[in-house]
């Protein structure tokens, strides 16, 4: 294992190391281990512009039901380097996730809790499974929890028409997202907070946009299919990605599979709105009754 850097870190019971990718990227872990034996491994999976440090609380709340929580800044987010907003191909952060779960999985259930981008990168992985011969970075995870995510980009006809044409021209373009800080949540505090952070960015590329659009498809197509274990819950009011799209999933999802609740009211980060307590709670609660042995 690389080398710990504790300064990444204020709180002295988490530790951070790296993991370097075969394209020689650096990418920045986090660890928040438990004090007792763990019950499991829950892989925190961050969204677009963001990081893995914003997540402090979500992961404080399952290391002390027993989890040890891990997670990493997706490549071009965060401490971890690439160019912001940017994949050198299109399957690249599936690529990277599995890297990451290879470093990191323990004896015990393991998974993947993704938010927004992140929820759909986590699906997306699992949903590889499915597939008759899957691809190198396919590893099975005993269930999931997708927050908000983003199965449903809601594209404009005019960001999709750019999304056509700047696709083959300049796929790595680095331009503005669209979305706006003040559509994350309604807490005031952590708006300003995520508008103050240098780690935290507005840009996305043609490239990755891409594996937005696609990934989204591939999933929502799966759900008849589904088959692991997993808690879905988004935003009724978010501005961020169509609610429409966990909408959609979860009717067409087997109901053994799939425990949904859309916060109606709520905005995209559920886990930074002021019913943060009550959405933990669900969480916290699911976990306990895991049917995968979680």
């Amino acid at each position: 294992m690389d080398r710990a850097d504790p300064t990444d870190s204020a709180d002295p019971a988490t530790c951070c190391d790296r993991l370097v990718t075969p394209d020689g990227v650096t990418l920045h872990l986090r660890h928040w281990p438990t004090a007792r034996p763990a019950r499991g491994t829950v892989q925190l999976v961050h969204g677009l512009g963001e990081h893995i440090g914003r997540y402090e609380h979500v992961a404080a709340t399952l290391v002390g039901t027993g989890w040890h929580v891990v997670g990493h800044d997706h490549r071009g987010h965060g401490r971890s380097e690439g160019a912001r907003g940017d994949v050198p191909r299109p399957l690249a952060l599936l690529d990277d996730l599995a890297l990451v779960l290879d470093r990191v999985r323990r004896p015990g259930p393991h998974l993947l809790l993704g938010h927004s981008l992140g929820g759909l990168v986590a699906a997306r992985f699992a949903a590889e499974g499915l597939a008759p011969a899957p691809a190198p970075f396919a590893r099975e995870v005993d269930a999931l929890v997708l927050s908000s995510p983003a199965l449903d980009a809601g594209m404009s006809a005019l960001q999709t028409l750019m999304l056509a044409v700047l696709g083959p021209l300049a796929p790595h373009l680095r331009m503005g997202n669209g979305l706006d800080a003040a559509w994350i949540c309604r807490d005031a505090a952590v708006v300003a907070a995520y508008r103050a952070d240098p780690l935290v960015h507005d840009r996305i590329t043609p490239m990755l946009a891409r594996f937005v659009v696609d990934a989204a498809a591939r999933v929502r197509g799966l759900a008849p299919r589904w088959r692991v274990p997993t808690l879905l819950m988004w935003a009724g009011a978010d501005r961020c990605v169509a609610p429409g799209g966990s909408a959609a999933f979860a009717a067409a999802a087997p109901p053994a599979a799939l425990t949904a609740h859309e916060w109606a009211g709520l905005a995209h980060e559920i886990f930074n709105e002021p019913e943060r307590a009550d959405v933990l709670r669900m969480l916290v609660r699911w976990l306990d009754r895991d049917p995968a042995g979680a």
